[in-house]
């Protein structure tokens, strides 16, 4: 049995299979206790009805596994487009928060347009960013839920200074997820820079490593640093490390990546491989971390 230093963790079980049957028992296979509920026999978790998510509350208690948080699209759209709707999707993915008993859900700070410059692009949009995150951290927060942004390749909150914007305006109304790969891919220094800078704000983190030249690796194996990272979360008990291996492409990766889904490349034979994989490499973070 891995010593995980009281670190809870967490998977992304749409990397080991599609249906979601056999993503729990991969998990339960694995020892993995808990999951960021993402993709489930075939589409989106918040493509599902009320009905088919109660249905998956039904088969997460029958198998024993928790819920970390749910893993939405959420804000993973064009600034330029239509945000009443995106609005409206975000309360049904509240509603499933709910059935499926986690008051965490992850979530993004908007594509920036391609054409133009970005810097222009990030001064340009800033308050239209900030003021659809305040409408969907106020709708949140009307559920008793809180929302999780994710730094991500091409949005407002790709690198480290734009997610310092973001947390600094929202403070404790808003949670941060960790993903030290995406900074890397993104030419950031994962750590020490963007975690001494925004580790006031994490919340949990999100596990996969990458080297700046543009592959996704297990952890501990590219340039994120995360032995050293987990070494200096201070409160380990409780904190969730999910597990998201890339190392394998599965359905919907376009989805998830768009452009980026490229830099998963099928290094392994199987995903359950890959998953073990990926796995592995957090549990030898986690050991070498002091």
């Amino acid at each position: 049995m891995n010593d995980t230093k009281g670190f809870l963790i967490s998977g992304f079980a749409d990397e080991y299979a599609k249906e979601f049957d056999e993503q729990l028992r991969g998990m339960t296979d694995l020892g993995i206790k808990y999951i960021e509920i993402r993709g489930c026999d075939g589409k989106g978790i918040e493509a599902h009805t009320e009905a088919e998510t109660k249905e998956l509350a039904k088969k997460l208690s029958a198998a024993g596994i928790g819920l970390s948080a749910v893993g939405s699209p959420i804000g993973k759209i064009q600034i330029t487009d239509d945000f009443k709707s995106h609005l409206e999707l975000l309360k049904h993915v509240c509603e499933q928060a709910h059935i499926l008993g986690t008051d965490r859900i992850r979530m993004f700070s908007f594509y920036m347009p391609k054409e133009g410059d970005r810097k222009e692009n990030l001064k340009k949009y800033r308050s239209e960013v900030l003021d659809r995150l305040n409408a969907m951290t106020e709708l949140a927060e009307s559920e008793k839920l809180r929302l999780c942004c994710e730094n991500e390749l091409m949005l407002y909150g790709e690198q480290p200074e734009e997610c310092l914007d973001i947390m600094q305006t929202f403070g404790d109304r808003l949670g941060f997820v960790f993903d030290p790969a995406n900074f890397i891919l993104s030419g950031a220094e994962a750590y020490p820079y963007a975690f001494h800078m925004l580790k006031k704000y994490t919340t949990y983190m999100h596990i996969k490593d990458a080297a700046a030249a543009g592959s996704i690796l297990p952890a501990g194996q590219g340039e994120g640093r995360i032995a050293e990272t987990l070494s200096e979360i201070e409160n380990k008990k409780g904190f969730f490390l999910t597990i998201e291996p890339h190392l394998k492409v599965f359905e919907g990766l376009s989805a998830l990546s768009g452009e980026n889904a490229g830099l998963v490349k099928s290094r392994f034979a199987s995903r359950a491989e890959a998953f073990r994989a990926a796995r592995d490499g957090l549990y030898e973070c986690i050991a070498a971390a002091e």
